[in-house]
């Protein structure tokens, strides 16, 4: 057991800047809904309705751009600068591309929020908060790509410095804008738009900035010779970032889904579902950094090509993770009926009865998440694992079969045509994650086997 817990130290010291970034991420949702809640759980609908419709496209983006860290770890453990520095500008050029394009498909499924069942009253609110939000997918992807070839260089801390400072921005703006403090004009959630938005922009210049200014990074994120592409080098990416895009698609999708389902089930069904997944999210940040470390440290190792220590130091990462989680399972299930009133004004007597249904499904929703904790925690430290192996295609393939074979239809099942409603649906969220982390779990296993074997045969 010591060979995996003395690397916890290590694990978390390069992890924990990565988890309170992508913490600082989720934050930015979680100021969002608790300030638009004390508006009303119309308002609180409408923005967990628009940011399905966000989620998905950022999935895509996030996903494309973790093809950057590997090819860069693994550069920089060979000591390679020139090919560290190319693998970082195309993949910011094709991030920017990426973010463009997310933002016009965005624009062009608006329409669908009419034929989604949603409340009419809740899509009415939701599509001009949209119209912003979608637009700050550009500076997202493009801060992605920066952050990925941070973590690459194992810097993982200036991310998490940018998203620090874009959260006080955010929750600054929040406050002046949704409510109309000191002046500025009351504008609901639209202001809660603006936020998010100046706030992507502020943070993608930022990061940039403090990574321009470091010996180490310096020469990787500065006088890039545009005029010269590389095709070989975009289709390299692309062969990484398309199918690690949909790996994360695959998993987010499902999770907007349930989004979906809900709001079928009426809006204080959907409202519940937003504050169960805005808590949920919160706690997968956690392995998601776990994630980045293990996909940096995985990246050395095959650079060295040492694929014993590979392995060993994944367990590592793997067992860490199942200890983490564990309490995080047991947090939601003490305080399952308290979180949910953090997003909720208890005291308007105005929507009294719609708050508390609120708070009644929220906190059998937590009881679920309590339990998938686990599961999902297990399956994204092992994606990461697998993309450090820069092993992408069959990874792509389970999380496809686990979420829309399996997962999916039990959601949709025992969501709508059963009397489970809200819980059925994350009932097969469940079922969808654990197929996940075992079938993950069992093809790197049955990689690192067989490239140590290799490597053997050939010593």
């Amino acid at each position: 057991m010591k060979q995996y817990t003395r690397e916890f130290a290590y694990n978390l010291k390069l992890a924990y800047p990565v988890i309170l970034g992508m913490l600082g991420h989720t934050f930015v949702a979680f100021a969002d809904n608790i300030m638009v809640g004390q508006l009303g759980t119309a308002e609180l609908a409408a923005v967990s309705l628009g940011n399905s419709f966000i989620f998905i496209a950022m999935s895509l983006g996030i996903g494309f751009s973790t093809a950057i860290t590997p090819l860069v770890a693994e550069a920089d453990a060979a000591g390679d600068v020139v090919k560290g520095r190319s693998a970082i500008k195309h993949g910011l050029l094709s991030c920017t591309v990426l973010g463009i394009l997310l933002f016009l498909s965005i624009l062009l499924a608006k329409p669908l929020m009419h034929i989604m069942q949603q409340p009419q009253e809740v899509v009415a609110l939701a599509l001009p908060y949209l119209d912003l939000v979608a637009f700050s997918l550009i500076p997202l992807v493009m801060f992605q790509a920066f952050k990925q070839s941070s973590d690459g260089l194992s810097e993982t801390k200036y991310p998490m410095y940018a998203t620090l400072l874009a959260n006080v921005v955010n929750i600054t703006l929040n406050y002046l804008l949704i409510f109309g403090k000191f002046g500025f004009p009351q504008l609901g959630i639209i202001g809660a738009a603006i936020g998010t938005l100046v706030s992507r922009f502020i943070m993608v210049w930022y990061l940039w900035w403090l990574l321009s200014r470091k010996t180490k990074t310096k020469n990787y994120v500065t006088n890039f010779q545009w005029k010269s592409i590389s095709k070989k080098m975009l289709k390299k990416i692309a062969g990484l970032g398309f199918p690690s895009s949909m790996q994360m698609f695959f998993e987010v999708a499902i999770f907007t889904a349930a989004v979906w389902m809900s709001g079928v089930l009426g809006k204080n069904p959907q409202a519940a579902n937003q504050i169960a997944l805005n808590l949920a999210s919160m706690t997968f940040m956690v392995a998601s950094g776990l994630s980045v470390a293990s996909m940096i440290r995985i990246g050395n190792q095959k650079g060295l090509k040492n694929f014993v220590e590979l392995r060993r130091i994944a367990f590592s990462i793997f067992f860490l993770t199942l200890l983490l989680e564990v309490v995080f399972a047991l947090f939601f299930l003490t305080f399952r009926h308290w979180l949910p009133t953090i997003y909720l004004d208890v005291d308007d007597v105005a929507n009294k009865i719609d708050n508390f249904e609120v708070i009644g499904i929220a906190a059998k929703l937590l009881l679920m998440a309590a339990i998938f904790q686990i599961s999902d925690g297990i399956q994204v430290v092992v994606l990461g694992a697998l993309r450090g192996l820069q092993d992408v295609k069959i990874p792509t393939i389970i999380t496809f079969i686990a979420y829309w074979g399996v997962g999916f239809p039990i959601s949709y099942y025992l969501g709508l045509k059963t009397s489970f409603a809200s819980m059925g649906i994350w009932m097969g969220l469940l079922v969808g994650l654990t197929v996940a982390a075992i079938f993950l779990y069992i093809r790197f296993n049955h990689l690192t086997k067989k490239l140590i074997l290799t490597h053997l045969q050939k010593s």
